[in-house]
């Protein structure tokens, strides 16, 4: 044996069984996103929020394995995978139903703890929302669930609008829902609802252009990861075309976007931080009921209605929790 590899094996062992014990004793946590780390700055914020609430700091007495899908869904499978072999003491899909569906499909006896806007009963992720009963529990969100009011805001703010493109994902799981939401939106509001799609940026340009042949100055945006993680790019293509867009988060209508209304993102990623903290201190997630969140922000962006020459009613001004100038 070399002298400095002994000399390294008597340093561990003169260390005191306590100090030992603890270092073992650190738990970890899998994030698994759908996203990326710049585009979940916000919720990665509340998160930690959450986990410090509940008496927990990363890199004190907690470590966290960060899995990023960078938008591509197909790579979540693989990454749940991974973050259940390390092992991990919780898996925390913080970015929606994808990262959820495959953070299940990878274990069953780590605890998963899950934000959705997904209905986690009609998915098969819990069997009540007071009483979970397996590994998954989590926050309940209200967002697919807003497209009609997206749509409502979008006709009040351009009432001579006879055509909106509602775009969507279609390797979402809720893609369906939302566009039945969106059809029936345009029903109520008696406008006319086209369906665009979006899974690669290279499908941009294309939505674009059939929003050009249709003559639609009206975009509204399905809640997606992957449109998330491409706030900025759609959010400045829109103001080039002379589209007016709606989409969920604060930071589509600060890139640019004209209006963004949404759950409080830091908010609802608090709150799964603070379960996925009772967890680690002995909660089962069986035990944990789902947790709703209900608080909306609508964030509207002036200088960009400016530029696409409209003026905000009155009405939604008085609604607005942000005016950006």
């Amino acid at each position: 044996m070399r002298r400095r590899d002994f000399i390294a094996g008597l340093g561990a062992a003169a260390w005191p069984l306590p100090a030992r014990a603890q270092q073992r004793a650190v738990p970890v946590i899998g994030v698994l996103g759908s996203t990326s780390p710049d585009k979940s700055v916000p919720s990665l914020a509340g998160f930690r929020q959450g986990l410090k609430a509940a008496g927990f700091n990363e890199g004190e007495n907690v470590a966290i394995e960060y899995r990023w899908a960078e938008g591509n869904y197909d790579r979540l499978p693989a990454l749940a995978a991974e973050l259940a072999h390390l092992p991990v003491n919780v898996i925390v899909a913080i970015e929606g139903l994808p990262s959820t569906l495959a953070a299940r499909a990878s274990t069953t006896p780590v605890p998963i703890v899950f934000l959705t806007a997904a209905d986690p009963i009609q998915y098969g992720l819990v069997n009540s929302l007071n009483r979970p009963g397996g590994n998954l529990t989590g926050v309940f969100t209200v967002n697919a669930e807003l497209v009609p009011k997206r749509f409502e805001m979008a006709h009040e703010l351009m009432p001579t609008a006879t055509t909106i493109g509602f775009l969507v994902n279609p390797s979402n799981p809720l893609s369906q829902t939302m566009i039945a939401d969106a059809l029936a939106a345009g029903r109520a509001t008696g406008v006319q609802v086209h369906i665009v799609n979006a899974s690669t940026e290279d499908d941009f340009d294309k939505v674009f252009a059939t929003l050009a042949e249709l003559r639609a100055r009206v975009l509204v945006i399905g809640a997606d990861a992957f449109f998330n993680s491409r706030s900025e790019q759609l959010a400045s293509v829109a103001l080039r075309q002379r589209v007016a867009t709606v989409y969920q988060y604060r930071e589509f209508a600060a890139a640019g976007g004209l209006m963004s209304y949404s759950p409080d993102i830091i908010d609802q990623a608090r709150q799964v931080g603070t379960c996925a903290g009772r967890i680690l201190r002995g909660a089962k997630p069986s035990d944990l009921p789902v947790q709703p969140n209900t608080k909306v922000q609508l964030i509207l962006n002036l200088k960009t209605a400016s530029a696409l020459g409209l003026t905000v009613p009155l009405t939604l001004l008085a609604l607005a929790d942000e005016v950006i100038e």
